[in-house]
């Protein structure tokens, strides 16, 4: 079955996306773009969160604003941020059990990759209501959480059946890794302290603070990880086929963006 347009990136949409996923990209990989100097990490940190978050909304008004999405689409989007912000508690405090994800690859694969990239990023922010997960880190979570939506929209419609939930296995697992790997990248520059074999330095040059990343991550990531990717896939694999066929189902008999028209009485003239 074919994505509906509705839920398609418009072309004010693409562009938002495209400028927003730039300035996150720095806010990433800053340690091997643009080194702090005088302004320190902390400021940083507050530079990207206050820039970024206007970026995400302006996404959803581009969104909005391109009537793209109607009222039914809406609705449906917030039943799946609220239900992702359920989820994400449930797995507060274990090791890398979110099971949120999988709602967010399902859903990104049926409603296409514009659904998929806003679901990400207004449920990551909702759900620190519920987790008090409010800090310098949101604004990594949620566009690494939107990224995963857009990506899981791309993945190829042509495949069905079992070949189908195979990828969607595949990519909940690489799905699971990115995730720990942006957030690693926001979280090694400071973490540890400047005066390790493993820190971050500005003054060192870009193979060294690369190198030092890499050690630092693959030792300390794979306890999150590991159980994040076996948990996302077991769920896509118990989950997929009956919400696949929801979720399909829901876009034929939805039928968005068609205007509602109310029947006239015939007691009226």
């Amino acid at each position: 079955m074919r994505t509906p347009k509705i839920f398609s990136l418009s072309i004010s949409s693409t562009i938002a996306v495209v400028i927003t996923s730039i300035v996150s990209l720095l806010g990433f990989f800053w340690p091997f773009i643009l080194p702090p100097q005088s302004s320190g990490i902390a400021q940083h940190n507050q530079w990207f969160m206050w820039l970024a978050l206007p970026l995400a909304l302006l996404i959803l008004i581009t969104q909005l604003t391109s009537k793209k999405l109607d009222a039914k689409s809406i609705a449906l989007l917030g039943v799946l941020v609220a239900v992702m912000a359920a989820l994400r508690p449930l797995g507060a405090g274990a090791i890398g059990i979110e099971p949120m994800w999988f709602i967010l690859i399902i859903a990104a694969r049926v409603f296409g990759p514009g659904f998929g990239l806003i679901l990400g990023i207004t449920a990551t922010f909702f759900s620190a209501f519920l987790t008090g997960g409010f800090g310098p880190w949101l604004a990594y979570q949620m566009f690494a959480a939107g990224w995963l939506g857009l990506l899981g929209g791309l993945l190829p419609k042509k495949i069905k059946g079992r070949a189908e939930l195979a990828m969607l296995l595949t990519y909940g697992i690489f799905a699971s890794f990115l995730f720990g790997l942006l957030m690693d990248l926001q979280f090694w520059p400071w973490a540890i302290g400047a005066n390790t074999q493993l820190s971050f330095s500005p003054t060192a040059s870009l193979s060294t603070n690369f190198a030092h990343f890499i050690i630092f991550h693959f030792t300390t990531s794979m306890a999150w990880d590991l159980p994040r990717a076996i948990f996302t896939s077991a769920l896509i694999l118990l989950a997929a086929p009956a919400l696949l066929t929801a979720f399909r189902r829901t876009v034929k008999r939805a039928n968005f963006l068609t205007p509602i028209e109310f029947l006239s009485s015939p007691y009226t003239k």
